[in-house]
């Protein structure tokens, strides 16, 4: 599981950082909100702690770019205790709201509630032919064996597998995987196409519609 903390206090990144990897979890950080956004692109993480009083955009904001092409949960930690700022994160898609200084195990906990929740609402695996996702685990299972993929090559695979047999178009696959900023970056998907077909070899072909999009089909 991997973890992404936003946050400019270098003293909150640490206490989360010792309390997340004493769970397991493979902790990133980033000290602004445009670092955070390219972060949550980069490495794809299972849940996002995000603070509200970043230097250069206002956690709200960072919420709402994240929202337009992510579903990773999102716990608020804000010195912030008003009412409509809580709402405010709430309607604009966190998922819960932690409110600075907190206990770990008291966070710990929320922060597993709202990753069932998320699973609860998202198929754990997903299984075409021979392929087997654990969405849960990042893992890979390709005819009875671990097939191990970057995080970037899993995010790409787990968006085609989602619409088995069916176009995925370009614009979906670079907002899902990269982005919305990567949106014009069309030779991503060539690349990542090619590693992911290497690794698949001829028990799963990634068909490429010329102009559209792409889409995972089991060889005739």
């Amino acid at each position: 599981m991997i973890a992404l903390i936003i946050d400019d206090e270098i003293q909150i990144r640490r206490l989360l950082r010792l309390a997340l990897e004493s769970r397991g979890y493979a902790v990133h950080e980033a000290e602004n909100g445009q670092l955070g956004l390219q972060a949550a692109a980069v490495h794809r993480p299972d849940v996002v702690l995000l603070d509200l009083g970043l230097p250069d955009l206002e956690g709200i904001e960072v919420l709402r770019r994240l929202r337009e092409w992510s579903e990773t949960p999102v716990l608020i930690l804000s010195v912030r205790d008003e009412e409509q700022g809580k709402i405010a994160a709430l309607e604009n898609g966190a998922d819960d709201y932690v409110t600075k200084p907190f206990a770990t195990g008291e966070l710990l906990a929320r922060l597993a509630a709202i990753q069932r929740r998320h699973h609860g609402n998202d198929t754990p695996e997903i299984v075409f032919g021979p392929l087997l996702l654990r969405l849960d685990r990042h893992e890979v299972i390709l005819k009875g064996e671990e097939l191990k993929l970057t995080p970037t090559e899993f995010a790409f695979l787990r968006a085609l597998a989602r619409h088995s047999g069916k176009i995925v178009t370009q614009r979906q696959l670079l907002r899902e995987v990269w982005g919305p900023n990567a949106e014009e970056q069309t030779h991503y998907l060539r690349v990542y196409a090619n590693l992911l077909r290497k690794k698949l070899g001829d028990l799963l072909a990634i068909r490429n519609e010329p102009g559209i999009g792409y889409r995972l089909v089991e060889p005739l």
